[in-house]
């Protein structure tokens, strides 16, 4: 038979984060998609440094969606600590290589 054999491809983001400012206390949502195959494994960084999901942490508050977006359940800020404000990225990988999104910025508003 001829039918086409699917090619392996290296990750590509189809659906860059965007910079949010979210009311703390309230969830938010940072958007990434990606494609390729096999399917990619999205990974968050904040600042440089990996974003632990409820996979490693299962108390932890933010949650990686199965699309690959990164969901916060509740923002955490306080006085002392502002553990979710930063500048976000996702990055796909699989064994052809990675991507890499554009940078979105957390942003707490008010105090």
């Amino acid at each position: 038979g001829s039918h086409a054999q699917l090619e392996d491809t290296a990750p590509r983001i189809v659906e860059h984060p965007t910079d949010v400012l979210v009311t703390k206390g309230d969830p938010a949502t940072l958007s990434c998609k990606a494609e390729g195959r096999p399917a990619p494994e999205v990974e968050w960084y904040k600042d440089g440094e990996r974003v632990e999901t409820d996979r490693e942490d299962p108390r932890s508050h933010r949650t990686l969606l199965p699309g690959g977006s990164l969901f916060f359940l509740r923002i955490l800020h306080g006085r002392r600590g502002k553990p979710d404000e930063g500048v976000y990225v996702c990055v796909a990988r699989n064994y052809l290589g990675e991507a890499t999104s554009r940078n979105a910025s957390l942003e707490v508003a008010g105090e």
